[in-house]
């Protein structure tokens, strides 16, 4: 499989799952995330893919410190409806990682492990909030990478592609100029695209 070879220089995010430690699907229930990963689940790679990828590294920072965050143990909240934008394609990327879905996770072993019910739409908050069910502290991030321009030739470039009058040199031009700009994204002080409040 042949991807962007940058993918592979993305900061991967590592929790402790505590329902793969007791099923002994991973050891001590270590699981590691690479952007890679989460590019397969969402079968892109974007901006919003990889805003919503630094979105959960940098509030999963912010919220455990120097320990390992606990998959299974964090709540998400948005302020938009489940359908606005794309709110659902954050809410995929956010769930893949921290285990939060709305109704349709794993309901749990004799009251433990439960994964529904820990991601809610249409909350009081500014964008999307994180917040740790063990110690109920919560911070809210915001992503903005408008700082990150598009190459101008990328809109005509689209325009083609989309009508399918582009060439194959175009197409392909025009995924290497999207990626490009996820790229920076991710590698050039990714940090600064980001907002916590606390």
């Amino acid at each position: 499989m042949n991807y962007p070879k940058f993918f592979d220089e993305v900061e991967k995010i590592t929790l402790k799952d505590p329902l793969s430690d007791v099923l002994g699907t991973f050891e001590n229930g270590i699981v590691e995330f690479s952007y890679l990963e989460i590019v397969k689940a969402s079968g892109h790679s974007c901006p919003t893919v990889a805003g919503a990828y630094l979105v959960t590294l940098y509030a999963l920072k912010e919220l455990y410190k120097d320990a390992m965050p606990i998959r299974g143990d964090i709540k998400v909240a948005f302020a938009n409806p489940l359908e606005e934008g794309v709110t659902g394609v954050i809410a995929n990327v956010i769930t893949h990682i921290t285990g939060a879905t709305q109704k349709s996770g794993f309901k749990g072993l004799n009251g433990k492990f439960a994964r529904h019910s820990l991601m809610e739409f249409e909350q009081k908050v500014q964008n999307i909030a994180f917040t740790r069910v063990d110690t109920n502290k919560t911070v809210e991030v915001i992503y903005n990478p408008s700082s990150v321009a598009q190459n101008p030739q990328m809109q005509p470039l689209m325009q083609k592609v989309m009508s399918g009058t582009a060439t194959q040199e175009e197409k392909k031009l025009f995924g290497e100029l999207w990626q490009e700009r996820v790229k920076k994204i991710l590698l050039q002080n990714p940090q600064s695209l980001i907002s916590i409040n606390k």
